[in-house]
C-alpha cells in the first residue's frame, strides 16, 4: 500500500511539473538573453576607442550669437585655444569641429593619384578638421611623421594626416608619409594633400561602427564651421573642475559667444545609454525568472516529499542510507530541470535570432553564454 501511494503516483509527472518544466525553459531563455545584452555593453564599455575619455572636457563654442565673418571666427577660436592652454591645470588644448561619439561625422571622398583603382564606395573616407596638437591633447598616438603645426596655414601647402585603416585600404598598406592624395570639396576643385602624419585608429561617431578610413586636415585650411569644439586635457585632477577657471577665462574673449562644457567620459556613457538600459532590464528579469523557477521548483519538491514520507520512513528503517533517499527526491528535480533546459535551448536558438541587431561582438547562438546560462539556471 505505501509503495502504490508513493512511488506509484509521485513518479508521473502532473500539471504541476509540466509547468515548472515550461518556467525553467522560459527562465532560460531570460538568462540568457540577459547575458547576451550585459556581455554586449561590456564589450562596448571596455572597448579600446583609439583615445582616452577620462581626462578630457569639451567645450562649444558657438559664436553665432555674434555673427562673426569667417576670418573672424578663425581669430577668435584661435585666441580661445591660447587663452584655454594657459589656465592653469590645462595640459593641452586643441580644437575641433566633431568631437567623438557626438554622433556627427562628415566623409569626403579621396583620390589616390598613384593608387590602384578602388570601387566608389571604398573611395569614401570620413574626414575631420582639427588644430595641431589634437592627438596629443586625446592621447592618440601617432605612429609616424608629425602633428600639424603652426606653419600649417590657409596659406600653406595642404597636408594631411591618416589613420591605420586609411592606409590599408586606399594605400595599399604602404607607408603613407609622404604619400599624396586628393580630397573631394563641394562646388569647388579637389584638393591636393600631402600625408605627413600616420595615427592609431580611434572611434568616432558610434561605438558600434567599425572605424572608417579616416583623414585629418588642420581647420584653418578649410572654411570655419559655425560652431568648434574645444578640448582640454587635465593635468591631474577631474577635468570638471577646469570648467570654471575655463569658462572664466573664455568669457571675456568675447560677450556674445556661448560656450557649453561637457566630459568626455560623459559624452561616451550617454551614447551607451540604450545599451546600459537594456543590460539593466533584461538582468533584472533574467535574475526574476531564476528567483520563480527556484520557488516553482522548491515548491513541487517540498509536495512530493511530503506526500512520500511515509515511503521514505520506511525505506530508511529498512537501511536506506540518507544519500540514497537525497538522491530519490533529487532525481526527480533533475528530470524536471533537464527537460526545461532542453526545452529552453531550443526555444533560445529560435528566440535569440530577433535581437542579433543589439548585440555587439556576440552571435545569438554565443555558445559560452548558453553555457554559462545553462550552468548558473541549474545550480539555483
Amino acid at each position: 500500500k505505501a509503495r502504490g501511494r508513493g512511488i506509484a503516483d509521485e513518479t508521473r509527472f502532473g500539471l504541476g511539473s509540466l509547468l515548472v518544466v515550461v518556467q525553467v525553459a522560459l527562465s532560460l531563455v531570460l538568462v540568457l538573453t540577459a547575458g547576451l545584452f550585459v556581455r554586449t555593453f561590456a564589450s562596448l564599455a571596455t572597448r579600446d576607442l583609439g583615445f582616452d575619455r577620462n581626462p578630457v572636457l569639451i567645450a562649444s563654442i558657438n559664436p553665432l550669437p555674434a555673427r562673426l565673418e569667417p576670418a573672424a571666427r578663425v581669430e577668435l577660436f584661435r585666441r580661445a585655444l591660447d587663452t584655454a592652454a594657459a589656465v592653469p591645470g590645462v595640459e593641452s588644448a586643441a580644437l575641433s569641429a566633431v568631437t567623438p561619439v557626438s554622433g556627427n561625422a562628415a566623409s569626403t571622398r579621396i583620390e589616390v593619384p598613384d593608387g590602384a583603382p578602388l570601387p566608389e564606395q571604398d573611395r569614401i573616407a570620413s574626414f575631420h578638421r582639427v588644430s595641431a596638437g589634437w592627438f596629443r591633447t586625446y592621447g592618440t598616438p601617432m605612429l609616424a611623421g608629425r602633428d600639424f603645426m603652426g606653419a600649417d596655414t590657409a596659406d600653406s601647402a595642404p597636408v594631411a594626416i591618416v589613420n591605420e585603416t586609411f592606409a590599408r585600404r586606399l594605400l595599399g598598406g604602404r607607408n603613407p608619409i609622404g604619400a599624396r592624395v586628393r580630397q573631394a570639396q563641394s562646388g569647388r576643385p579637389f584638393v591636393e594633400r600631402e600625408i605627413v602624419g600616420y595615427v592609431k585608429d580611434a572611434t568616432y561617431r558610434d561605438l558600434r561602427e567599425p572605424i572608417p578610413p579616416t583623414i585629418y586636415i588642420p581647420y584653418v585650411q578649410q572654411e570655419a564651421p559655425s560652431i568648434m569644439s574645444l578640448s582640454v586635457r587635465t593635468a591631474s585632477a577631474s577635468p570638471v573642475l577646469l570648467t570654471r577657471p575655463l569658462a572664466a577665462a573664455l568669457t571675456p574673449i568675447h560677450g556674445d559667444v556661448t560656450v557649453t562644457f561637457r566630459p568626455l567620459a560623459d559624452q561616451v556613457n550617454a551614447s551607451l545609454v540604450q545599451e546600459r538600459i537594456v543590460a539593466w532590464l533584461s538582468g533584472f528579469f533574467g535574475a526574476l525568472a531564476l528567483l520563480l523557477a527556484g520557488l516553482g521548483l522548491y515548491g513541487i519538491t517540498s509536495y512530493t516529499v511530503s506526500r512520500r514520507r511515509t515511503e521514505i520512513g520506511i525505506r530508511m528503517a529498512l537501511g536506506a542510507a540518507p544519500e540514497r533517499v537525497v538522491a530519490l527526491v533529487l532525481g526527480r528535480v533533475a528530470i524536471l530541470v533537464g527537460l526545461g533546459t532542453i526545452a529552453g535551448v531550443a526555444a533560445s536558438l529560435w528566440a535569440t535570432q530577433f535581437v542579433s541587431t543589439l548585440l555587439y561582438g556576440l552571435q545569438p547562438r554565443d555558445p559560452v553564454t548558453l553555457a554559462a546560462a545553462i550552468v548558473i539556471l541549474t545550480v539555483i
